[in-house]
């Protein structure tokens, strides 16, 4: 319990880079996101974006749980 804190605050500076990195790689809109658009309605569903954020993170946390 006293590493919640210390947990907190990574976790902070982890989503501050990588939404800083973001403005920067603009990972959205890649081939095989869904965009559609009709009349005043848009409808964007970034599953290749989704997929590709989900395999980095579970590489990042086994890295992270291998080396603990």
């Amino acid at each position: 319990m006293m590493n919640l804190p210390k947990m907190v605050m990574i976790l902070g500076v982890i989503i501050f880079v990588i939404g800083f990195a973001m403005k920067y790689i603009h990972l959205g809109r890649l081939p095989g996101d869904i965009f559609l658009k009709k009349g005043n309605t848009t409808f964007y569903f970034p599953i290749v974006t989704s997929i590709i954020v989900s395999i980095v993170l579970s590489a990042i946390f086994y890295l992270i749980g291998r080396f603990k």
